[in-house]
């Protein structure tokens, strides 16, 4: 028994560094293909793309989709898809405004209120999933309706602001220029100190390690890009806040994807859903956390994208959830279940971001900005499906 478990461990181990050796790969490209649209856009409107005011406007645009991406990284992994964001963000985001400018609330107390009514909802869609069989696609396309329905119907179809200046600035405000050097610096030092800790705790298990100019080299040329992104952010205003609030989130479920057993029990569900079940992964009420997760981001999404346009209108968030489903799929991670990373999610939507950006501030038509999503969107699904093709 103790042989099998153990050939078994081994085997599950090899298979993951295979995968990590794989979106390492991944991962270059997408950086790689953002370089290269950068580049492209930024000759393209006279370095205006590149600017440290474009810039700061760009991560203001990307934070509620790379927040939406996060949980959706969680939902694909364990085989499942939420159609139901973009509603959900406009719903919590409405509630906002609505307990605010009518009703005179605080600003903690409603965004406690929209974080729960989105882990409600994820909670609600989620009992339909995992305890009543009925498939994500249906109860969230379901849920896509119902909760535009609710908005529509609270808010009376108008569109509600503004909102207390002490709610705005959660999307509006800047990490002044020192405070964002000294959390640059700490970052790169957690960089360093976590790369340490990673090799050492491999080392301890005796698992293969990489040399320290491959580990640390990596590290060096992060914490130049960290130094580098930061100067140019406060050469406008400084960090946007939104920004920082997507680091955190990424940084939070980062760590849960790779270093928890809840974490593991998601890619493990995705992967092969029968062998997570005989293996003793309690699979529903997992399944229904991922869906009360991303319910929750979905409060968090809600409330960003009202601070930052100070208003709340009944068609707030719409088409949100393609846009996290592509960031997703673009990213690397795979609609089949089983494989997915939320860093590589993160690189998709500002990848997204970046080509809405790039084009409209070359006045290019909304219709071919739609064109151009959609066929990135199909490139990115057939490359997944071309390389699952050549491993089987």
């Amino acid at each position: 028994m103790k042989s099998t478990v153990s050939t078994q461990t081994v085997a599950r181990s090899n298979e993951r560094g295979g995968l990590r050796v794989k979106f390492d790969f991944r991962s270059y490209t997408l950086v790689i293909a953002l370089i290269f649209i950068a580049l492209i856009f930024g000759m393209l409107t006279e370095g205006e793309f590149l600017s440290s005011r474009n810039l700061s406007n760009l991560f203001m645009q990307m934070s509620v989709i790379s927040i939406l991406a996060i949980g959706m990284t969680l939902v694909i992994i364990a085989g499942h898809i939420d159609l139901s964001v973009g509603s959900l963000v406009g719903l919590t985001g409405g509630i906002v405004a609505i307990l605010q400018v009518w009703y005179g609330w605080g600003t903690v107390s409603v965004i406690i209120v929209a974080i729960a009514i989105g882990a409600i909802a994820g909670l609600w869609q989620g009992w339909w999933v995992s305890y009543r069989g009925v498939p994500a696609f249906i109860v969230t396309l379901g849920g896509m309706l119902i909760f535009r329905g609710i908005l529509i119907g609270i808010s009376k179809g108008q569109t509600i602001a503004p909102l207390e200046e002490s709610f705005e600035i959660i999307g509006n405000s800047y990490l002044p220029y020192v405070p964002g050097y000294v959390l640059a610096i700490i970052s790169m030092v957690l960089l360093y100190v976590w790369t340490a800790w990673n090799r050492k705790k491999r080392q301890s298990i005796g698992l293969t390690v990489r040399t320290k100019m491959n580990d640390y080299g990596k590290v060096t040329i992060y914490s130049l890009c960290i130094l580098v992104l930061v100067y140019m952010l406060n050469r406008y205003y400084g960090i946007p806040i939104p920004m920082l609030v997507v680091v955190l989130f990424a940084a939070i479920f980062v760590f849960i994807t790779l270093k928890t057993p809840f974490g593991r029990y998601i890619y493990a569900i995705g992967g092969n859903i029968e062998a997570a079940a005989l293996s003793g992964i309690n699979i529903k009420r997992v399944i229904l956390s991922v869906f009360v997760l991303m319910g929750a981001l979905s409060g968090v999404a809600g409330i960003i994208l009202t601070s930052r346009l100070n208003a709340a209108a009944v068609s707030s968030g719409e088409m949100y959830e393609l846009d996290a489903i592509a960031a997703c799929v673009i990213g690397g991670t795979s609609l089949m279940g089983g494989k997915g990373n939320i860093v590589g999610a993160i690189v998709g939507a500002l990848i997204m971001a970046s080509i809405d950006n790039g084009m409209s501030m070359m006045n290019i038509e909304t219709f071919w900005q739609f064109i151009v999503k959609g066929l990135i969107l199909i490139i990115a699904v057939w490359i997944d499906i071309s390389s699952k093709s050549q491993q089987a």
